[in-house]
């Protein structure tokens, strides 16, 4: 009985994930999503819990500046 109690709590506090609807999360996803569109790398999926303000918060400022950063690069010639 005591193992299955030990399991059952494990299994509890394993499956308590947290869901990213963080703003660094959010931050992250906008940063890496801005650099790469603008300097035309790739396109980048996201998550995207736009449920979330902080998350949303996060990825417009990430985007905003994964934006500034590639076109700093970009002066600097180290992105073509």
């Amino acid at each position: 009985m005591r193992w299955i109690f030990i399991f059952f709590i494990s299994f509890v506090i394993i499956s308590c994930s947290n869901d990213e609807k963080t703003f660094d999360a959010g931050y992250n996803d906008g940063y890496a999503e801005g650099y790469n569109t603008t300097c035309e790398i790739r396109a980048t999926m996201v998550y995207g819990h736009w449920d979330s303000k902080d998350y949303s918060k996060g990825y417009n400022v990430g985007r905003i500046d994964g934006s500034q950063q590639c076109l700093a690069d970009k002066r600097n010639g180290n992105v073509q």
